[in-house]
């Protein structure tokens, strides 16, 4: 019998207890909101979190800005990253002890903003290695970790190179007696530590190597390597770590090292624990690694953020897949723990419970956004809850504290492969509620169809390929079919992706959900084909296949439109207490190209959303959203109505948000940030 979901016994029999107390909690303070989010904020004027609070449901409570005053906001300042050289806008900042904190640049400098005038005060960059050089995610950061210790403010960072920083929140400089020193040139005594070491010490193929570790390369690239993209998280008296591989689509070769999970203390620095993401022998989850695939491949990183219960003292880990995307015929078996949802004891780092969201992910659909913490009342009891939206457009829905389905998940056939040598499982697991909130196959129905001819165009464009549902396998380029390749939905683009996170209602219960209408496709040739592509490539064996043609951008459509009927991405309310969707809405307004298409002038177009994800935001009184207006092609922030979806106001901003947006109150005032290319925008009322 498959281990999809194991549970530790230790917090089950506390179940009814803590359920009674929540009710009498919920009857003395009179709150008859159906959802509860427990309230991580210190002070409810913080976002001390990239996601807001440790349940990451970025929402503020916050109201000075309000659905009547909105459209007054103005831009009080906005601060340029170009002296740290401009990457695309992931960094949400942090807010805390009255300074904003943020990432900038490829070589992710730690910054500290005033939050009244967006004046730099201090930044602190990690000296340069040949780590740093070769990670492919060092323009990606999503920001920092802030706690404090001892009332002392620290900031917290993971950099591309996989150095661990402690600096004072304050001066920016290196904590004290934290740490180890780094045997480096430039780098500080005290303040970092070089968690590869931590990462590697009881690892087969690094022991085997009989090599002298070298600080400056790290792992040698014939073994693996290791990078990461988002902040660790702090859990009561313990950080921990995520990491990020090299991207799967750029793999060829078997061998990687695995993206366990690192626990660190606080107050020292000192290596807590390590959680094996692929299984020893003797763990649990060892059995779907067949044929010693667990003893030299790797990957099932945690390249999106963390999400953590401080009360319970658990964190919420989303993995990815493992080792070279779109095929895995090397690594038989589910190979637990990837495409995964993991709650770990934050302070021991021992496995609470677990969810396996796609056995032996061929598809790229590693899980792209971080876990969102919110209580709700389901069949009148309240269920401390955790749900982690996908690239499926499927949300699914756990107990965060038991690892229990809210609602049933069920086990459902799926298509073989019929690349030589892939063994995919034959059942995958489908959530029963809620409902997929975005498209999951491409059927002739779902095609453009603004015309006739339009229509026949994008049958004849379908013809030259497979089409199937969300698990439709990646083919081979030359096939006997003589066809193009085989296209899933949502597709590696599409569903909820990394810079559409979605955002929770912690007093309604309710998630917003941004997705993009986007199937893709992949084809399989062999590895040798593959690998004389890539500069640099990370192992040693060739696989016999790895991916060669394909889009991660969709099938080109008839006359350059999109193949798919809009909307292209769409907002869904969907109700966590019933599992039920609410509404829907276009995400924004319809691209220019398409408003100006030769094929559809004198047509009415209704909104069909803009092609991309964008920001959401939580308020009190409304959504906020960043998109691409009517017009096509000016961007702005909107306000939405929480219960119906209607649009409330509109602001211009100067580049489209992406990613995230936070809010804060800073000497009284609420402001509202925006990450946009290259600046970070802050609007306010001109008066309060």
């Amino acid at each position: 019998m498959r281990d999809y979901l194991a549970t530790s016994q230790t917090t089950r029999a506390l179940i009814t207890i803590l359920s009674v107390l929540c009710t009498l909690m919920l009857g003395l303070t009179s709150i008859s909101a159906s959802g509860q989010h427990i309230n991580y904020r210190e002070n409810n004027g913080d976002w001390r979190y990239i996601g807001g609070d440790a349940g990451h449901t970025r929402s503020t409570p916050l109201n000075q800005i309000t659905a009547g005053n909105f459209e007054s906001l103005e831009i009080e300042w906005s601060w340029n990253d170009a002296s740290f050289g401009s990457t695309p806008p992931r960094s949400t900042p942090v807010y805390a002890n009255g300074k904003l904190f943020t990432v900038a640049g490829a070589r992710r400098h730690v910054v500290s903003i005033d939050p009244g005038s967006g004046e730099t005060l201090w930044s602190f960059r990690e000296p340069n290695t040949f780590r740093w050089e070769y990670s492919m995610r060092a323009p990606w950061g999503k920001g920092i970790a802030y706690t404090e210790i001892d009332g002392r403010g620290v900031v917290l960072i993971v950099t591309p190179a996989f150095f661990l920083y402690a600096l004072d929140a304050e001066t920016g400089e290196p904590l004290e007696s934290w740490g180890q020193p780094v045997p480096l040139d430039g780098f500080e005594e005290t303040g970092v530590v070089d968690m590869i070491p931590d990462l590697v010490n009881d690892w087969g193929p690094w022991l085997n190597s009989g090599q002298e570790y070298d600080p400056d390369i790290g792992i040698p690239l014939e073994l693996g390597y290791i990078t990461n993209s988002s902040p660790p998280i702090v859990v009561n008296d313990t950080i921990v770590v995520g990491n990020s591989a090299e991207q799967g689509y750029n793999q060829t070769r078997t061998e990687n090292v695995p993206g366990d999970i690192l626990g660190y203390d606080v107050r020292t620095g000192e290596f807590k624990w390590k959680f094996h993401v692929i299984p020893r022998p003797g763990e649990v989850g060892h059995e779907t690694w067949e044929n010693d695939a667990w003893s030299y491949t790797g990957d099932v990183s945690s390249w999106a953020p963390l999400s953590a219960d401080p009360e319970l003292g658990l964190v919420y880990i989303p993995t990815n897949a493992a080792t070279i995307d779109f095929y895995g015929g090397f690594q038989p078996g589910d190979n637990l723990f990837s495409a995964s949802l993991i709650a770990l004891n934050a302070d021991t780092g021992e496995r609470a419970w677990h969810f396996q969201m796609v056995h032996h992910d061929v598809w790229n659909n590693d899980t792209p956004t971080a876990p969102l913490l919110m209580d709700v009342e389901v069949d009148g009891r309240m269920v401390p809850g955790v749900f982690q939206a996908t690239k499926q457009a499927f949300l699914y829905s756990f107990n965060r504290e038991t690892g229990e389905p809210i609602w049933p998940i069920v086990e459902r056939p799926v298509p073989p492969s019929d690349v030589p040598g892939e063994k995919l499982s034959p059942t995958q697991p489908f959530p029963t509620k809620p409902a997929p909130y975005d498209i999951q196959e491409l059927t002739h129905d779902g095609l453009i169809d603004f015309t006739s001819e339009l229509r026949d165009e994008a049958l004849e464009i379908v013809a030259e390929y497979k089409l199937g549902g969300i698990f439709n396998p990646p083919i081979q380029k030359d096939n006997p079919e003589g066809i193009t390749g085989s296209i899933w939905c949502p597709g590696e683009l599409g569903g909820t992706n990394i810079t559409g996170p979605p955002a929770a209602d912690p007093s309604t219960g309710i998630i917003y959900t941004i997705s993009r209408t986007n199937c893709g496709w992949r084809t399989i040739v062999p590895g040798e084909e593959r690998d004389i592509l890539l500069e640099r490539p990370t192992g040693m064996t060739i696989a016999d296949y790895a991916v060669g043609m394909g889009t991660p951008n969709g099938v080109r459509g008839p006359r350059g439109l999109p193949l798919e009927k809009p909307p292209y991405s769409r907002i869904t309310a969907i109700d966590l207490n019933t599992g039920e969707h609410l509404w829907w809405i276009p995400n924004g307004g319809t691209p220019r190209f398409v408003q100006e298409h030769p094929a559809l002038q004198g047509l009415d177009i209704p909104p069909t959303g803009n092609i991309n994800h964008s920001a959401l935001m939580v308020t009190p009184s409304m959504l906020l959203h960043t998109a691409i207006g009517d017009d096509g092609e000016t961007p702005y922030m909107f306000a939405i109505n929480k219960k119906t979806g209607e649009r409330l106001g509109r602001i211009e901003s100067p580049g489209l948000g992406m990613y995230g947006m936070m809010s804060y109150e800073h000497d009284g005032k609420q402001r509202i940030v925006l990450q946009t290319p290259g600046q970070l925008v802050a609007y306010s009322l001109e008066s309060n």
